[in-house]
């Protein structure tokens, strides 16, 4: 199949199956279903027909109960891969994130909390952020139990697809380079660059962390200069009745505080 001319019609059901648990014979069958859909659609990929294998994915994600959390997650990362091939990048974010999303009902990151009393996913301060020891929800430990009960996997697949789905998602955030993005995509390098990463992914991600400051520095600066511009259009367009235009106010940057003031100006510019 010829990539450049994706078809993405899904032939999948709307609802997805209840989040109760199944009868087992049930359940198996559907895993079984689904799994058999997922193993084609891998042969799909490595043929490069990535639109297709997207619609097998997605009809393997679907067949799942929706309680199945690695399973699925394992699909959206999947999905996000191919995306990626496709230089579909928002797609590409909205499946890893989803896919990520699975993983942290799972095995939920650890709050960390910070020396000036903040708790959050990030260390703000100089001195060692300490993770916050957390009692699992008894949602969290019944999605964990059925975790091993169905897949065989352990605790170290999941933090392996997380490092999966953080770099796709890195990546595909890195491609669409506005600063919104930009921001998120050095927050995935930076939240993988402490994980159990292989040499080949730690090079990458070391080389993106070197890189994204001043890329995220240069979007900001053109997409605040286009934003100001705008504001600019609208207040000429807004003052031109009282004879006055934007150029009757200037921005004064306080340099202690990094703020702007607002100065008026009778006269304005100089035509």
């Amino acid at each position: 199949m010829d990539s450049s001319t994706p078809e993405k019609k899904m032939d999948v059901p709307e609802e997805r199956p209840p989040i109760d648990s199944l009868p087992e014979a049930e359940e198996s069958s559907l895993i079984a279903e689904s799994n058999a859909l997922k193993t084609s659609a891998n042969a799909l990929f490595t043929t490069s027909s990535y639109a297709d294998a997207i619609t097998g994915y997605n009809r393997a994600f679907y067949m799942l109960p929706s309680y199945l959390d690695y399973e699925l997650a394992v699909l959206k990362s999947n999905i996000a891969a191919c995306h990626l091939k496709l230089e579909e990048w928002k797609e590409a974010v909205e499946a890893a994130t989803e896919a990520l999303d699975g993983l942290e009902r799972l095995d939920p990151i650890p709050v960390v909390a910070t020396p000036n009393g903040r708790e959050d996913g990030t260390a703000t301060s100089a001195v060692a952020p300490e993770a916050v020891i957390q009692e699992l929800s008894e949602d969290t430990s019944s999605r964990f139990e059925t975790f091993q009960r169905t897949s065989g996997k352990s605790l170290s697949d999941i933090k392996n697809l997380r490092i999966k789905s953080l770099l796709r998602r890195a990546k595909a955030r890195h491609a669409l380079k506005t600063w919104a993005n930009l921001q998120g995509s050095l927050e995935d390098y930076q939240a993988l660059s402490s994980m159990q990463l292989t040499p080949l992914d730690r090079k990458q991600v070391q080389k993106a962390l070197k890189e994204l400051p001043v890329q995220l520095e240069q979007s900001k600066k053109v997409e605040m200069e286009d934003m100001m511009s705008k504001l600019k259009q609208l207040g000429n367009g807004i003052l031109k009745p009282f004879g006055l235009s934007t150029d009757n106010f200037n921005m004064v940057k306080d340099e202690s505080s990094g703020g702007y003031s607002l100065n008026f100006d009778q006269k304005g510019k100089a035509k």
